[in-house]
């Protein structure tokens, strides 16, 4: 929102970052993706070698990028959620509810109303490959305009929808 960062902008990838496992891009350290690749990357694939990439291209590590999340977190009234790293892998400090990733899904469109297309989009390419999104709601749902979906083997699935109907918005978690 500040313009520090561009959509065409590279990012580096660290060897941190290429190192986490699937679901990823299998990206290789010294490799670089721009902004708007990796915001793809992270909506459709959920791709964890790209969230650590922006974690720490915007805030020099992951664990810092998690006390932003977690600032972020506050300031928008979730009071249940701790974040520990930008990729939602297993950490048993980390923690969310239903109602907070609504909270920040509403968020998303009401204060990035210029970037909610990126999570209304299905696939992307990279390297010659298409991605295509898992989140099947969107894709049969009347209305439906995108979101996320997750899994993590502890919880399972998941998926934050939003969803227009005669000119209003619901989101589902």
């Amino acid at each position: 929102k500040k313009g520090e960062v561009k959509l065409d902008q590279p990012l580096p990838v660290s060897v941190n970052a290429a190192s986490m496992p699937a679901t990823n891009l299998a990206l290789s350290a010294g490799d670089t993706i721009t902004v708007a690749t990796a915001i793809q990357a992270m909506i459709i694939r959920s791709a964890n070698d790209v969230a650590v990439v922006v974690a720490e291209a915007l805030s020099g590590s992951e664990s810092v990028f998690a006390q932003k999340m977690n600032a972020k977190a506050v300031a928008l009234g979730m009071t249940h959620t701790v974040f520990r790293n930008p990729n939602g892998l297993p950490d048993p400090q980390q923690h969310t509810t239903a109602r907070d990733i609504a909270t920040l899904a509403v968020a998303l469109h009401r204060d990035f109303p210029q970037f909610y297309s990126y999570f209304t989009q299905a696939r992307f390419n990279f390297r010659g490959r298409t991605y295509i999104t898992h989140n099947h709601f969107m894709l049969r749902y009347p209305g439906a305009d995108g979101l996320k979906t997750g899994y993590i083997h502890l919880s399972g699935f998941n998926l934050a929808a939003s969803a227009v109907r005669n000119g209003r918005r619901l989101v589902a978690v």
